[in-house]
């Protein structure tokens, strides 16, 4: 990455796909890049070539294959290859959430993925809570929480957006209990009126505050079952840290499987254990 020329903006996007394609399928032609960027074959050539020059050594014609390959002295100069953007790439594609050109992978691989009841959060309550938060506003909204049995206007001061990892929650001041909560967006049948409130974000001392989780593997685990554990969460020296947001500790520790004795469970189920527990219990 070393080295990287300074170009504009949507010259350098091109020369990024180039490469994208190049690392992660080995060839690109022009039809990739008229079919990505809808320019013409004049420009797409064009495109190709200056590549060529920046990077002589990263890719070669093959004239039998009429496309341009990947050679073994490849090195990105545009891109830093990342395998969990192209993974979440793959399930957004499958899913439909982004479209071919959008995720610029040429060749998609077959995947399958465990899939969940679809959170029905309504674009319009999401826009006016996604605009209360740009505006400091409050917000009148008809939520049903699972500690009342019907649903009740109250009015809220949103200040972010938070994923547990299976639902959206607008983080917001309660006006009605006088505190900070988390409101489950797929739970708010309806918005009212907004109103200028006092922006409440600075006190909100559980979302700003950090908590480091220290994992390891289970210490019953045999010796090469550790190491491939350490493999799954890119442990260095048996352990790795996770920072979590202390409003989101009770989400992430569920998410995890810590959110109960690890004894519980077999370790070979288990798999990792929280390090740290007395650092999180105070």
């Amino acid at each position: 990455m070393d080295g990287k020329p300074n170009l504009r903006w949507g010259v350098e996007r091109k020369l990024e796909f180039i490469e994208f394609r190049l690392f992660w399928e080995g060839y690109v032609n022009r039809g990739d890049i008229i079919d990505t960027f809808n320019v013409s074959v004049n420009q797409a050539s064009t495109d190709l070539n200056r590549y060529l020059g920046l990077a002589p050594d990263n890719m070669c014609y093959d004239k039998s294959a009429r496309t341009y390959v990947r050679t073994t002295a490849f090195k990105p100069l545009f891109l830093k290859p990342d395998a969990s953007l192209y993974l979440s790439h793959v399930r957004s594609l499958s899913d439909g959430l982004l479209g071919k050109h959008e995720a610029w992978i040429g060749n998609i691989p077959d995947f399958g993925s465990i899939t969940f009841p679809a959170r029905g959060v309504l674009p319009t309550v999401l826009r006016t809570i996604v605009i209360a938060i740009r505006r400091h506003e409050a917000v009148e909204i008809c939520y049903q929480s699972m500690s009342s049995p019907e649903p009740q206007w109250r009015w809220i001061i949103p200040h972010a957006l938070g994923f547990d990892g299976f639902r959206w929650h607008a983080r917001a001041f309660c006006e009605q209990s006088g505190q900070f909560k988390d409101f489950v967006l797929s739970r708010i049948s309806e918005t009212k009126q907004s109103r200028q409130a006092e922006d409440q974000a600075a006190k909100d001392t559980a979302w700003h505050d950090v908590i480091e989780l220290e994992i390891g593997p289970h210490p019953e685990l045999s010796l090469n079952q550790k190491r491939v554990i350490e493999l799954d969460y890119g442990m260095q020296n048996g352990r790795v840290v996770i920072p979590v947001r202390k409003a989101l500790l009770f989400y992430a520790l569920k998410r995890l499987g810590l959110d109960t004795d690890p004894a519980a469970r077999k370790p070979q189920d288990q798999q990792i254990v929280l390090l740290n527990k007395d650092a999180i219990a105070a």
